[in-house]
């Protein structure tokens, strides 16, 4: 293996293993009119990479016209589910947001779980911005993870993907709960660590060498996430690197993530890289890039 994985310019990658393959489902990094669909990655080896273009239906995604990014897919009752951002709302007035796709293959076409064309979630709740989502998946109930500016929002799927289940004691009527750690600012991807887990998420500018990951670890998928420790951060290899992935193959575990190439300074030039990664004492270790 060696990075970048694949030629050209791609970011967020949510890493999944699905029939002993590796898919990295990636944003193209584009400029954001021009970012109209989304790509994965595929890879049986973790030597050999094919990119699979244009895997959304996007005809069944209503107002859905640009900025479309940061996936993440789940496996439920043998379909695939794929959750991204359009259009990067700023206002509920605007039209976009998180929009879900369902597809009988890990490559799709995923096309929009709601006949209408609707968005998943085009609401600002707790003042995250509906971007950044991540499906986590314990036994067969399904969670979701999402938000930018700086919130971090925790929610349960109902069966069927289309709603929001409130937790008793746990989240708002409306089936929402904050749990934004220590200089959270988008991103979020959890792992699970001797019974605990880890809640990895970018810092920092997207668009600078201040761009990184952090951890923290908390006792149920909500947290609390009271501490905050780099993962992952910029080195002579590369800069900016974040908005990971996590997943295990042939026994190693793995980050998926993108960085920039030292001494390119266009806004929107990140590549698509991997890193094996070591778990000690209950946490992620501080991955060495290569």
């Amino acid at each position: 293996m060696k990075n970048p994985i694949v030629q050209g310019w791609y970011a967020d990658p949510e890493s999944r293993v699905y029939d002993g393959k590796v898919y990295l489902y990636v944003t193209r990094s584009l400029a954001f009119e021009e970012q109209t669909n989304l790509d994965v990655v595929v890879s049986e080896n973790l030597e050999n990479f094919e990119i699979v273009k244009d895997i959304l239906d996007m005809s069944t995604f209503k107002g859905a016209t640009h900025a479309v990014w940061a996936p993440s897919t789940v496996e439920k009752d043998g379909k695939y589910y794929l959750i991204f951002a359009a259009n990067n709302i700023f206002s509920e007035e605007e039209v976009g947001g998180l929009y879900i796709g369902v597809s009988e293959k890990p490559v799709g076409p995923f096309k929009n779980i709601f006949e209408d064309g609707r968005p998943f979630l085009n609401r600002i709740i707790n003042g995250a911005q509906p971007i950044d989502a991540h499906f986590y998946k314990e036994g067969e109930e399904i969670y979701l993870y999402y938000g930018g500016w700086q919130h971090l929002n925790f929610a349960k799927l109902n069966e069927t993907l289309t709603g929001i289940v409130p937790l008793e004691g746990i989240t708002k009527p409306n089936g929402f709960l904050e749990i934004t750690p220590a200089d959270y600012i988008e991103a979020p991807c959890v792992l699970k660590i001797d019974g605990k887990y880890c809640l990895m998420y970018s810092t920092g500018f997207w668009g600078s060498g201040t761009y990184c990951v952090k951890m923290s670890i908390g006792d149920n998928l909500y947290g609390p996430f009271d501490t905050s420790e780099t993962v992952l951060a910029s080195s002579e290899i590369g800069v900016g690197p974040g908005h990971n992935g996590v997943f295990t193959f042939n026994g190693k575990q793995y980050i998926s993530y993108h960085r920039r190439i030292i001494g390119d300074d266009v806004r929107d030039h990140r590549i698509l890289c991997i890193d094996e990664i070591t778990v000690k004492d209950g946490k992620v270790q501080p991955v060495k890039m290569t």
